[in-house]
């Protein structure tokens, strides 16, 4: 009777086991897949601006520090996205938005680039990409967030520690990233 007592205790401990590995394997992927959703987004908006930046350099007089402004941040984005660098990607997110902000304001001053449609097609497609990557960084930080608190629950700990799940780092921005823009100083007032 003991033995198969003993036998049930360890049928029912390997299935905790497999099912415990599995499901951290599941949130691992998880973060995996988030992360290629943000890189995909980032991709496509990388693709967009160079665009963005051609039209608007159709108007002579349009500001070129504000569009190697943009082109820097565009780069630092990409780089940090291929390295996969978490803090150096908010860093660069915060001026690329500051830089497709002075576009948009430096934009009031040229009507005709403003009435351009072109223009107003990248402008619309790169708001859009900046929307969805912002609710593709939230769903990020979830999927980290599931991860990270899974590896600390005990007893899945002990499968985590055994096989190497380890933590992934939140995507966050400082609050200096997180200011409002302050469009009158785009403006140049």
């Amino acid at each position: 009777m003991s033995k198969i007592l003993l036998l049930g205790l360890l049928a029912v401990i390997a299935i905790w086991a497999v099912m415990a590995y599995n499901g951290l394997v599941t949130l691992k992927h998880s973060v995996s897949k988030a992360w290629a959703n943000i890189d995909v987004l980032l991709k496509q908006r990388h693709d967009e601006l160079p665009k963005l930046v051609e039209v608007c350099k159709q108007y002579a007089q349009f500001e070129q520090s504000t569009l190697e402004k943009v082109m820097q941040a565009r780069s630092a984005v990409f780089s940090a996205s291929q390295s996969r660098n978490i803090e150096a990607l908010g860093t660069a997110e915060a001026q690329l938005r500051s830089g497709i902000g002075q576009i948009n304001a430096v934009a009031e001053a040229y009507p005709e680039l403003k009435a351009n449609e072109n223009f107003r097609h990248l402008l619309g497609r790169i708001t859009d990409l900046e929307n969805t990557i912002a609710d593709r960084r939230e769903f990020y930080n979830e999927s980290v967030n599931l991860n990270n608190v899974r590896i600390e629950h005990f007893p899945d700990t002990l499968i985590a520690r055994l096989f190497g799940f380890g933590p992934f780092k939140l995507m966050k921005f400082t609050s200096a990233q997180t200011e409002d823009v302050d469009v009158g100083k785009l403006f140049g007032r």
